[in-house]
């Protein structure tokens, strides 16, 4: 027996070899792993740090761009309102000068008629005559000395010094200047109300770009901050999770010095017990026995914008003069013009009328081309503003995307990463929990050998001080009849027979009984021997007894501190793995928002760009229809207006005016512009 279980206790050794390589490898298995979790872990956080610096500077900036625009938009608002105010003051002095000026021209006709009829001295009470007594005084340059001084006498008696036709012609003179004025007061204040106007409408275009821009930059912002929140919560996460991965490792560190420490223990006490046995197995060498001791086992555990002429002779001069005009310039109208005036039949009615209809034809081009500039140049300046709000657009779109498909990436790899710790995770308490249940089962069948042996020891040591030391000796307790074998042995009967004893070797006790079948005629020093042998293989089994005691008590408290290692690691694993549960589906969350996000971005880029290239269209379509009148308009212009005065001269000739004055000349130039 005693052979049997040396040889359990080497089999034990080995196995406990086995199971300590196995755990150390686990050990080692699980350290790297957790080392390498720890390590993405800082790498990851680094990812995720550099993200939401590269994000907090996008919401920086985009937070500066629109500061910036809405002081742009606040500047166009304000040119606006201080534009709108100049134009009401200058509408307010334009009305006055006009109403002053129509007031004046009116007393004027009045005083005309007046002298014209030989009403001059009922004229001089009127208010007409007091409106003009007030002009000859406000309007001291209209007038050089001796008109203001006839004018005033005129005005003061009713009687003019010099006659009365010049102090018509006079009046006459003075009222055509104050009708050109207002003219040119009108047309200028033309000109202010449409430069006004453009005024107004490029800012309120300007202020309207501002204002998409702005809309769209606070959309980004909000989605940016977002996404950077995320970052950041990302970021804690992943640090709470590496702090837990930190917590499991230095636990298995201590875990596996401990089992290192406890195996080297082991090793020294099956040493010291392999020793005890060799003295003893001279003593107790039943094969039984020895099978049931090789049994016996350590356990251990583990563990994320006019004067007259004659007809012929006015003829030649109006040839002359629209001849001049045709050496500078080919026009289809003065050749009509000159034609016509070839015709020497009938006056120059004919002729008069054909200047006009051509004036007025050209008049009306001229019409057309001003309002075809005008929408040209407006559709010009819309299309452009609209290619450059859409380019704008469609640059933050690809911007988005871009952003959105970075995300999109450090998600994925870290989805990845963090399923591949779960699984890793997974199969590591898998392995633990085979492990344990395979200690487990090893130290039950231990613990039942050991108590075996131990019993079986006490029974060998007493059989053998029955004869060795008989008053050491206990007897097995009185066997106790049933029922029916009392009353058989009261009713005069025998008691059934005792069964026959098992045990070890049929009891295991037949070995000794042997020995105490030596006769007593053998010498006193063979028996002398035996009993000393006998007295040492009961301290052997003394001491084998003391060894399975201490066995049974290190395989009890192995067994407590390997369940309470397993379940420390278990409790570890199972935070872990509902921290890393958590983190997945926080990061498949946001994987799908921003999937969302990226296809919404798609989209947008594709609408912009497809409104883009209807813009382009719409812009080369403008060039094809405005360019040629564009490039070619102020020479159009110009042609026109000399084909015109070329034929109002020559109109004016027919009427008899003489050119010798260049200032009606310059009247009629100054009609054609108006």
């Amino acid at each position: 027996m005693l052979q049997m279980i040396v040889k359990k206790i080497e089999k034990e050794g080995k196995t406990e070899e086995d199971l300590f390589d196995k755990f150390m490898c686990e050990c080692n298995k699980n350290s790297d792993s957790l080392a390498k979790q720890i390590a993405a872990a800082e790498n990851q956080g680094s990812d995720q740090a550099s993200a939401l610096k590269a994000g907090n500077e996008q919401q920086a900036q985009l937070t500066q761009d629109i500061a910036d625009e809405k002081k742009q938009r606040g500047d166009a608002k304000e040119t606006i309102a201080t534009s709108t105010g100049i134009r009401e003051k200058e509408a307010k002095t334009f009305a006055d000068m006009k109403a002053e000026s129509e007031a004046n021209i009116a007393s004027m006709g009045k005083a005309i008629d007046a002298l014209r009829k030989g009403l001059g001295g009922s004229f001089i009470q009127t208010d007409a005559a007091k409106a003009l007594k007030d002009l000859i005084v406000s309007k001291q340059d209209l007038f050089n000395a001796d008109d203001a001084s006839q004018l005033s006498a005129f005005l003061q008696s009713g009687q003019a010094t010099e006659g009365t036709g010049e102090i018509i012609g006079m009046l006459e003179q003075l009222k055509e200047t104050m009708s050109k004025d207002l003219a040119d007061a009108s047309a200028a204040e033309k000109d202010a109300i449409a430069t006004y106007n453009q005024l107004v409408a490029a800012k309120t275009k300007e202020f309207e770009t501002l204002q998409a821009s702005i809309e769209e930059k606070m959309t980004r912002l909000g989605e940016l901050g977002v996404a950077n929140a995320e970052l950041s919560n990302a970021g804690g996460d992943t640090g709470d999770a590496m702090e837990k991965d930190k917590k499991a490792l230095a636990d298995l560190k201590a875990e596996c010095a401990q089992r290192e420490k406890d195996y080297e223990a082991e090793k020294k006490s099956q040493a010291e017990e392999l020793l005890a046995l060799a003295d003893t197995i001279k003593m107790l060498n039943d094969d039984d026995a020895l099978d049931l001791f090789k049994k016996a086992l350590p356990s251990s555990a583990s563990s994320f914008v006019q004067i007259t002429s004659r007809s012929s002779t006015l003829r030649s001069r109006a040839l002359s003069t629209l001849n001049d005009a045709r050496k500078h310039q080919k026009s289809i109208s003065l050749d009509f013009v000159a034609l016509a005036l070839h015709n020497k039949k009938g006056g120059f009615e004919n002729v008069i009328a054909l200047i006009d209809k051509m004036a007025a034809q050209l008049k009306k081009e001229q019409k057309t081309d001003d309002d075809k500039k005008q929408y040209c140049l407006a559709e010009f300046d819309t299309a452009d503003d609209q290619k450059k709000v859409l380019e704008r657009k469609l640059s933050d779109a690809e911007t988005a995307i871009e952003d959105a498909k970075g995300s999109l990436a450090t998600l994925a790899d870290e989805i990845s990463a963090t399923e591949k710790a779960v699984q890793e995770l997974d199969a590591a308490v898998a392995e633990a929990t085979a492990q344990r249940q395979e200690e487990n089962a090893v130290y039950k069948q231990t613990m039942a050998q050991n108590v075996a042996a131990k019993e079986l020891i006490k029974m060998a040591k007493n059989r053998m001080n029955k004869f060795y030391n008989p008053d050491l000796y206990k007897a097995p307790p009185k066997r106790e009849l049933s029922e029916e074998d009392r009353i058989a042995v009261n009713m005069g009967g025998t008691a059934p027979p005792t069964p026959a004893p098992g045990g070890i070797a049929g009891t295991g006790i037949k070995v000794f009984m042997q020995v105490s079948m030596h006769t007593q005629s053998e010498d006193a020093d063979q028996y002398k021997k035996k009993a000393e042998e006998g007295a040492g293989v009961i301290a052997m089994m003394d001491l084998l007894l003391k060894d399975l005691e201490n066995q049974i008590t290190v395989g009890k408290t192995e067994e407590k501190n390997a369940q309470e290692d397993y379940e420390t690691l278990m409790a570890d694993s199972k935070e872990k793995r509902t921290a890393d549960t958590t983190l997945l589906g926080d990061k498949m969350a946001a994987k799908a928002e921003t999937d969302a996000a990226l296809e919404k971005h798609t989209d947008e880029k594709a609408a912009t760009t497809e409104e883009l290239q209807g813009n382009a269209a719409y812009i080369a379509s403008l060039h094809a229809d405005c360019d040629w009148l564009l490039e070619n308009f102020d020479q159009r212009k110009e042609a026109r207006v000399g084909e015109i005065e070329a034929m109002m001269k020559a109109k004016d000739v027919l009427q008899g005016a003489d050119y010798s004055l260049l200032q009606t000349a310059h009247g009629h130039l100054r009609g054609v512009h108006q």
